[in-house]
Protein backbone atom coordinates (compact mmCIF):
# COMPACT_ATOMS: atom_id res chain seq x y z
CA UNK A 1 0.00 0.00 0.00
CA UNK A 2 1.12 4.15 -0.65
CA UNK A 3 1.26 5.08 2.86
CA UNK A 4 -1.93 5.17 4.99
CA UNK A 5 -3.75 5.17 2.22
CA UNK A 6 -5.92 1.90 0.79
CA UNK A 7 -4.08 2.38 -2.25
CA UNK A 8 -1.90 -0.88 -3.87
CA UNK A 9 1.42 0.12 -5.74
CA UNK A 10 4.21 -1.68 -6.74
CA UNK A 11 7.84 -0.78 -5.41
CA UNK A 12 8.77 0.28 -8.63
CA UNK A 13 6.41 2.43 -10.67
CA UNK A 14 6.93 3.99 -14.00
CA UNK A 15 6.58 7.85 -15.08
CA UNK A 16 5.46 8.64 -18.12
CA UNK A 17 7.30 11.87 -18.16
CA UNK A 18 9.63 10.61 -21.39
CA UNK A 19 6.85 8.96 -22.98
CA UNK A 20 3.88 11.58 -23.44
CA UNK A 21 5.68 14.71 -25.59
CA UNK A 22 8.43 14.55 -28.05
CA UNK A 23 10.98 16.85 -26.19
CA UNK A 24 12.60 16.07 -22.34
CA UNK A 25 15.40 16.56 -20.48
CA UNK A 26 16.48 12.85 -20.13
CA UNK A 27 19.99 12.38 -21.68
CA UNK A 28 19.62 10.85 -25.47
CA UNK A 29 15.89 10.50 -25.52
CA UNK A 30 15.86 12.16 -28.85
CA UNK A 31 17.85 8.98 -30.13
CA UNK A 32 15.50 6.99 -28.63
CA UNK A 33 12.74 7.85 -30.41
CA UNK A 34 14.74 8.33 -33.16
CA UNK A 35 12.67 11.29 -34.83
CA UNK A 36 9.52 8.78 -34.71
CA UNK A 37 7.58 11.72 -32.52
CA UNK A 38 4.23 12.06 -34.29
CA UNK A 39 1.29 11.65 -32.16
CA UNK A 40 0.13 7.95 -32.83
CA UNK A 41 4.02 6.66 -33.33
CA UNK A 42 4.29 8.27 -29.44
CA UNK A 43 0.98 6.78 -28.70
CA UNK A 44 2.22 3.24 -29.88
CA UNK A 45 5.04 3.60 -27.83
CA UNK A 46 3.64 4.41 -24.99
CA UNK A 47 1.68 1.65 -24.75
CA UNK A 48 4.36 -0.51 -25.38
CA UNK A 49 6.22 0.05 -22.73
CA UNK A 50 3.09 0.46 -20.53
CA UNK A 51 2.24 -3.02 -21.44
CA UNK A 52 6.08 -4.19 -20.77
CA UNK A 53 5.63 -2.83 -17.21
CA UNK A 54 1.77 -4.23 -16.39
CA UNK A 55 3.11 -7.84 -17.32
CA UNK A 56 6.19 -6.87 -15.26
CA UNK A 57 3.97 -6.59 -12.36
CA UNK A 58 4.48 -2.66 -12.32
CA UNK A 59 1.51 -1.32 -10.48
CA UNK A 60 1.91 2.25 -10.14
CA UNK A 61 1.66 4.93 -13.07
CA UNK A 62 2.12 8.44 -13.24
CA UNK A 63 1.51 11.26 -15.10
CA UNK A 64 0.88 15.25 -15.55
CA UNK A 65 -0.86 17.80 -17.32
CA UNK A 66 2.48 19.05 -18.83
CA UNK A 67 3.50 15.81 -19.82
CA UNK A 68 2.54 16.50 -23.10
CA UNK A 69 -0.29 13.89 -24.20
CA UNK A 70 0.58 11.35 -21.25
CA UNK A 71 -2.49 11.20 -19.16
CA UNK A 72 -4.37 11.06 -22.91
CA UNK A 73 -1.91 8.03 -23.90
CA UNK A 74 -1.93 6.56 -20.20
CA UNK A 75 -6.13 6.73 -20.48
CA UNK A 76 -6.21 5.11 -24.04
CA UNK A 77 -3.94 2.38 -22.83
CA UNK A 78 -6.56 1.68 -20.15
CA UNK A 79 -9.78 1.48 -21.66
CA UNK A 80 -8.25 -0.01 -24.64
CA UNK A 81 -6.50 -2.78 -21.79
CA UNK A 82 -9.84 -3.13 -19.82
CA UNK A 83 -8.15 -2.07 -16.53
CA UNK A 84 -10.15 -0.85 -13.91
CA UNK A 85 -9.24 1.54 -11.04
CA UNK A 86 -8.71 -1.69 -8.80
CA UNK A 87 -6.18 -3.32 -11.17
CA UNK A 88 -4.03 -0.08 -11.24
CA UNK A 89 -2.79 2.81 -9.23
CA UNK A 90 -2.87 5.92 -11.63
CA UNK A 91 -1.58 9.38 -10.15
CA UNK A 92 -1.19 12.71 -11.67
CA UNK A 93 -0.31 16.34 -11.29
CA UNK A 94 -1.61 19.66 -11.63
CA UNK A 95 0.50 23.01 -11.74
CA UNK A 96 2.56 23.30 -14.75
CA UNK A 97 0.97 23.73 -18.16
CA UNK A 98 2.38 22.10 -21.45
CA UNK A 99 3.41 25.29 -24.16
CA UNK A 100 5.62 23.19 -26.68
CA UNK A 101 2.45 22.27 -29.08
CA UNK A 102 4.60 19.06 -29.79
CA UNK A 103 8.24 21.12 -30.67
CA UNK A 104 11.18 19.74 -30.10
CA UNK A 105 13.33 22.78 -29.51
CA UNK A 106 10.57 25.18 -28.21
CA UNK A 107 11.44 27.78 -26.79
CA UNK A 108 9.35 27.45 -23.54
CA UNK A 109 8.26 23.67 -22.50
CA UNK A 110 6.31 24.45 -19.81
CA UNK A 111 4.82 27.18 -17.57
CA UNK A 112 4.39 26.56 -13.88
CA UNK A 113 0.70 27.90 -12.20
CA UNK A 114 -0.13 27.17 -8.62
CA UNK A 115 -3.14 29.09 -8.45
CA UNK A 116 -6.69 27.94 -7.71
CA UNK A 117 -7.79 28.36 -11.61
CA UNK A 118 -5.29 26.15 -13.03
CA UNK A 119 -6.23 23.65 -10.06
CA UNK A 120 -9.97 24.09 -11.20
CA UNK A 121 -9.27 23.62 -14.95
CA UNK A 122 -6.90 21.05 -14.86
CA UNK A 123 -8.42 18.75 -12.57
CA UNK A 124 -11.40 18.87 -15.14
CA UNK A 125 -8.96 18.26 -18.12
CA UNK A 126 -7.21 15.46 -16.46
CA UNK A 127 -10.84 13.93 -15.37
CA UNK A 128 -11.75 13.94 -19.11
CA UNK A 129 -8.75 11.67 -20.30
CA UNK A 130 -8.27 9.40 -16.96
CA UNK A 131 -12.00 9.52 -15.43
CA UNK A 132 -12.43 7.32 -12.19
CA UNK A 133 -9.13 5.75 -12.78
CA UNK A 134 -7.63 8.99 -11.29
CA UNK A 135 -6.60 8.15 -7.71
CA UNK A 136 -4.01 10.36 -6.54
CA UNK A 137 -3.63 14.10 -7.30
CA UNK A 138 -0.56 15.95 -6.62
CA UNK A 139 0.74 19.67 -6.42
CA UNK A 140 3.57 19.96 -9.15
CA UNK A 141 6.83 20.89 -8.11
CA UNK A 142 5.75 22.67 -5.02
CA UNK A 143 8.06 25.04 -3.35
CA UNK A 144 8.33 27.38 0.00
CA UNK A 145 8.48 30.62 -2.83
CA UNK A 146 5.69 29.19 -4.47
CA UNK A 147 2.78 30.22 -1.97
CA UNK A 148 0.91 27.19 -2.40
CA UNK A 149 0.69 25.94 1.38
CA UNK A 150 -0.80 29.34 2.41
CA UNK A 151 -3.00 29.79 -0.08
CA UNK A 152 -6.01 28.85 1.45
CA UNK A 153 -8.58 28.88 -1.77
CA UNK A 154 -5.79 26.13 -2.93
CA UNK A 155 -6.26 23.89 0.31
CA UNK A 156 -9.95 24.56 0.14
CA UNK A 157 -10.46 22.70 -2.87
CA UNK A 158 -7.69 20.30 -2.30
CA UNK A 159 -9.96 19.13 0.81
CA UNK A 160 -12.93 19.10 -0.95
CA UNK A 161 -11.47 16.88 -3.81
CA UNK A 162 -10.11 14.65 -0.53
CA UNK A 163 -13.19 14.18 1.30
CA UNK A 164 -14.61 13.51 -2.17
CA UNK A 165 -12.88 9.87 -2.43
CA UNK A 166 -9.34 11.55 -4.44
CA UNK A 167 -6.44 10.82 -2.23
CA UNK A 168 -4.09 14.14 -2.44
CA UNK A 169 -0.27 14.28 -2.21
CA UNK A 170 2.57 17.22 -3.77
CA UNK A 171 5.71 16.63 -5.38
CA UNK A 172 8.99 18.08 -4.36
CA UNK A 173 12.07 19.59 -6.01
CA UNK A 174 15.24 22.00 -5.82
CA UNK A 175 17.79 22.01 -3.50
CA UNK A 176 15.45 22.65 -0.73
CA UNK A 177 13.24 19.80 -0.77
CA UNK A 178 13.49 19.13 2.42
CA UNK A 179 12.09 22.50 3.67
CA UNK A 180 9.35 22.09 1.58
CA UNK A 181 8.07 18.21 2.72
CA UNK A 182 8.67 20.18 6.27
CA UNK A 183 6.23 22.50 5.89
CA UNK A 184 3.56 20.32 3.84
CA UNK A 185 3.63 17.88 7.20
CA UNK A 186 3.36 21.05 9.36
CA UNK A 187 0.13 22.17 6.66
CA UNK A 188 -1.41 18.55 6.73
CA UNK A 189 -4.03 17.41 4.33
CA UNK A 190 -1.57 15.15 2.12
CA UNK A 191 -1.64 11.36 2.00
CA UNK A 192 1.55 11.15 -0.14
CA UNK A 193 4.82 12.84 -1.11
CA UNK A 194 7.43 12.52 -4.24
CA UNK A 195 10.65 14.18 -4.21
CA UNK A 196 13.76 13.54 -6.16
CA UNK A 197 16.46 11.49 -4.09
CA UNK A 198 18.80 9.77 -6.23
CA UNK A 199 22.70 8.98 -5.04
CA UNK A 200 23.83 12.22 -6.59
CA UNK A 201 21.41 14.35 -4.44
CA UNK A 202 19.89 11.87 -1.13
CA UNK A 203 19.33 15.59 0.94
CA UNK A 204 15.77 14.70 1.04
CA UNK A 205 15.98 11.52 2.82
CA UNK A 206 15.75 12.66 6.15
CA UNK A 207 12.17 14.67 5.92
CA UNK A 208 11.14 11.83 3.58
CA UNK A 209 11.56 9.22 6.29
CA UNK A 210 9.88 12.35 8.61
CA UNK A 211 6.66 11.86 6.26
CA UNK A 212 6.89 7.84 5.90
CA UNK A 213 6.72 8.38 9.44
CA UNK A 214 3.82 10.45 9.91
CA UNK A 215 1.69 8.25 7.84
CA UNK A 216 2.59 9.88 3.82
CA UNK A 217 3.68 7.53 0.71
CA UNK A 218 6.63 8.23 0.01
CA UNK A 219 7.27 8.28 -4.21
CA UNK A 220 10.98 8.63 -5.51
CA UNK A 221 11.01 10.32 -8.81
CA UNK A 222 14.22 10.75 -10.73
CA UNK A 223 16.01 8.17 -9.46
CA UNK A 224 18.78 7.81 -12.59
CA UNK A 225 18.98 11.57 -12.52
CA UNK A 226 17.44 12.19 -15.76
CA UNK A 227 19.66 10.13 -17.14
CA UNK A 228 22.94 11.10 -15.38
CA UNK A 229 23.19 7.68 -13.22
CA UNK A 230 22.98 5.36 -16.48
CA UNK A 231 25.31 4.59 -19.15
CA UNK A 232 24.97 7.45 -20.85
CA UNK A 233 25.97 9.25 -17.71
CA UNK A 234 28.84 11.69 -16.42
CA UNK A 235 29.42 9.15 -13.33
CA UNK A 236 32.31 7.17 -14.01
CA UNK A 237 32.64 5.57 -10.64
CA UNK A 238 28.74 3.88 -10.62
CA UNK A 239 29.70 2.87 -14.31
CA UNK A 240 32.70 1.13 -12.44
CA UNK A 241 31.20 -0.37 -9.24
CA UNK A 242 28.32 -1.23 -11.87
CA UNK A 243 30.93 -3.27 -13.59
CA UNK A 244 32.02 -4.45 -10.42
CA UNK A 245 28.92 -5.78 -10.01
CA UNK A 246 28.07 -6.80 -13.18
CA UNK A 247 24.77 -5.20 -13.41
CA UNK A 248 23.51 -1.66 -15.31
CA UNK A 249 24.11 1.64 -13.61
CA UNK A 250 20.95 2.62 -13.87
CA UNK A 251 20.01 -0.78 -11.86
CA UNK A 252 21.99 -0.22 -9.13
CA UNK A 253 21.38 3.64 -8.81
CA UNK A 254 17.99 2.44 -8.59
CA UNK A 255 18.49 -0.49 -6.36
CA UNK A 256 20.61 2.09 -3.59
CA UNK A 257 16.58 3.95 -3.62
CA UNK A 258 14.88 0.73 -2.77
CA UNK A 259 16.96 -0.15 -0.12
CA UNK A 260 15.77 2.78 1.72
CA UNK A 261 13.35 1.91 4.19
CA UNK A 262 10.96 4.66 4.02
CA UNK A 263 10.78 4.88 0.33
CA UNK A 264 7.09 2.86 -1.09
CA UNK A 265 7.64 3.52 -4.86
CA UNK A 266 10.48 4.67 -6.96
CA UNK A 267 9.59 5.73 -10.85
CA UNK A 268 10.86 4.25 -13.54
CA UNK A 269 11.57 7.22 -16.50
CA UNK A 270 11.85 4.68 -19.67
CA UNK A 271 11.55 5.68 -23.07
CA UNK A 272 12.04 2.11 -24.25
CA UNK A 273 10.99 -1.36 -23.47
CA UNK A 274 14.99 -2.12 -23.26
CA UNK A 275 15.63 0.64 -20.81
CA UNK A 276 12.39 -0.65 -18.53
CA UNK A 277 13.57 -3.74 -17.90
CA UNK A 278 17.13 -2.78 -17.09
CA UNK A 279 15.70 -0.66 -14.65
CA UNK A 280 13.69 -2.89 -13.25
CA UNK A 281 16.18 -5.61 -12.56
CA UNK A 282 17.01 -3.22 -9.62
CA UNK A 283 14.68 -5.20 -7.67
CA UNK A 284 17.24 -8.15 -7.66
CA UNK A 285 20.24 -5.95 -7.56
CA UNK A 286 19.73 -5.00 -3.91
CA UNK A 287 20.10 -7.70 -2.20
CA UNK A 288 22.78 -9.29 -5.28
CA UNK A 289 24.99 -6.50 -3.95
CA UNK A 290 24.18 -5.86 -0.41
CA UNK A 291 23.72 -3.02 2.16
CA UNK A 292 27.23 -2.28 3.18
CA UNK A 293 27.99 -2.14 -0.89
CA UNK A 294 24.97 0.19 -1.70
CA UNK A 295 25.88 2.10 1.34
CA UNK A 296 29.51 2.72 -0.21
CA UNK A 297 27.97 4.79 -3.21
CA UNK A 298 26.62 6.88 -0.92
CA UNK A 299 30.00 8.77 -1.62
CA UNK A 300 28.96 9.75 -4.70
CA UNK A 301 26.68 13.14 -3.60
CA UNK A 302 26.88 16.07 -5.15
CA UNK A 303 26.32 19.64 -3.31
CA UNK A 304 22.16 20.33 -3.59
CA UNK A 305 22.70 23.64 -5.20
CA UNK A 306 25.10 22.40 -7.45
CA UNK A 307 23.45 19.55 -8.51
CA UNK A 308 20.14 21.42 -9.43
CA UNK A 309 22.25 23.79 -11.09
CA UNK A 310 23.39 21.73 -13.41
CA UNK A 311 20.33 19.71 -13.86
CA UNK A 312 18.77 23.27 -15.40
CA UNK A 313 21.41 23.19 -17.60
CA UNK A 314 20.14 19.79 -19.42
CA UNK A 315 18.73 20.57 -22.63
CA UNK A 316 15.65 19.28 -24.28
CA UNK A 317 16.86 16.13 -26.10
Amino acid sequence: MLGHTSLPVSRIGLGLAALGRPGYINLGHGRDFAGHTDVSQMEARAHEVLDAAYAAGVRYFDAARSYGRAEEFLGSWLIARDLGRDDVTVGSKWGYTYTADWRVGAEVNEVKDLSIDTLRRQEAETRGFLGDHLRLYQIHSATIDSGVFSDQAVLDELARLRAGGLFIGFTATGPHQRDTIERALEVGGFDAVQATYNLLDPSAGSALAAAHEAGLGVIVKEAVANGRLTARGDVPALVEAAGSAGVAPDALALAFVLAQPWVDVVLSGASTVDQLASNLRARQVAEAVGAEGLARLGELREDPERYWEQRSELAWN
